[in-house]
């Protein structure tokens, strides 16, 4: 890099649902998409504005300016979004569909480039939203997380292929790793001596897409030959009544434990309670979790049908099955139970060395940009 570039200094502006102090998903995304603007030496600043903050904020880095007045309400939100239109910034990112409207206006008055993230289900068909559909078509940089986001958001929006990008999700292989099944997990959950398969995801009822019901369905015909099953659903959610009626229904109730959210600092310890991490669904934008599963060795389930199979880079990281036929679900489970732990080789491919490095050729062309060929 030349001594000019380095002193150019790429003011970003990043309008989020929620990143430190949040959960779920699109926060680690977003969370890692941040961290890896502030790793690029010519970003001198990254001004978040997060629609929400559900605990306290984090490792936020140093180069990161949060505006945490936004996350009192939708109204706050949008009004210091506005007062942010006569800063000048350099870049302004949503990282999330619905948030773009509020990225335009905060672009307008410099015309401003504007960057949109699509992870999964809110890009696949049209929003109805007419400012978030009108703008999604005219964002100058689409950064799609998957092949299945990239191309279901092309087939409703008609954009151009060379308007998308994709920038798979990443994991942080230090913070994971391989180690022996935790005790006091295996007493907590009383799975001792049990082969432990695990979801691990928001139990949203307007989100259905875990493959949690399906890995429900064939457990009454895993138990035939493997008795020793257990199925550890890790997370909360206002569906966690109908799955927990569902298990009863079936006979499952001393198979099946649900765990409720664990904290972050005992996620890894579970990913090494389980034999067997299944995300096997229908709506997956990416499925970050396997990443994670994968980093502390165990052998995981995706699904043909979503973005999942990305992060299992199409079978070569896990097996891959399809939540439509529960033959297919069963096998594949099967196969994921019969494997030995380890952590593939081409889990590097996700590094988030490797996340800063696709950035960097997204962003590098914002360097000198003209701000007069925004799309407005």
């Amino acid at each position: 890099m030349g001594s000019n570039e380095s002193q150019v200094g790429l003011r970003v502006l990043a309008l989020t649902p929620e990143a430190y102090g949040g959960f779920g998903g699109v926060s680690v995304s977003s969370i890692d998409l941040i961290d890896a603007f502030c790793e690029l030496p010519y970003i001198s600043s990254v001004t978040l504005v997060p629609r929400l903050l559900r605990a306290t904020p984090k490792c936020v880095p140093k180069k990161v300016e949060m505006i945490a007045e936004a996350a009192k309400g939708i109204g706050s939100f949008g009004w210091e979004v506005t007062k942010l239109m006569g800063r000048r910034f350099d870049l302004v990112v949503s990282t999330h569909l619905h948030l773009l409207p509020f990225a335009r206006l905060a672009a307008a008055f410099h015309r401003t480039p504007t960057m949109c993230v699509l992870h999964g289900v809110e890009a696949w068909k049209p929003t109805k939203r007419l400012l978030v559909d009108h703008f999604a078509k005219r964002c100058d940089t689409l950064v799609s997380v998957s092949r299945c986001t990239d191309r279901r958001f092309r087939e409703w929006s008609k954009v151009a292929e060379q308007r998308l990008v994709l920038l798979p999700n990443c994991v942080h292989a230090e913070r994971y790793g391989m180690g022996e099944k935790p005790a006091y997990l295996i007493d907590r959950y009383n799975t001792r001596g049990c082969k432990v398969i695990m979801t691990l995801g928001r139990l949203d009822a307007r989100e259905r897409q875990k493959g949690i019901d399906e890995v429900i369905e064939v457990m009454p015909s895993l138990l035939v030959d493997t008795p020793d099953i257990r199925y550890v659903i890790v997370g909360e959610g206002d569906d966690r009544p109908r799955l927990e009626a569902k298990v009863k229904l079936l006979g499952l109730t001393d198979k099946v434990v649900f765990c409720g959210r664990v904290s972050d600092e005992e996620k890894a310890d579970h990913y090494r309670l389980c034999d067997v991490f299944s995300l096997a669904g229908r709506q997956e934008g990416f499925g970050i979790v396997l990443l994670e599963a994968l980093a502390c060795g165990a052998p995981v389930v995706a699904s043909e049908l979503d973005g999942s199979r990305d992060a299992v880079l199409d079978g070569e990281l896990g097996e891959l099955a399809n939540p439509n036929d529960p033959a297919s679900l069963q096998l594949a489970l099967l196969r994921a139970l019969a494997k030995p732990r380890h952590i593939p080789e081409g889990l590097e491919y996700f590094w988030f060395e490797n996340l800063v490095k696709r950035l960097d050729k997204i962003v590098r062309p914002y360097l000198g940009h003209d701000r007069t060929a925004g799309q407005f």
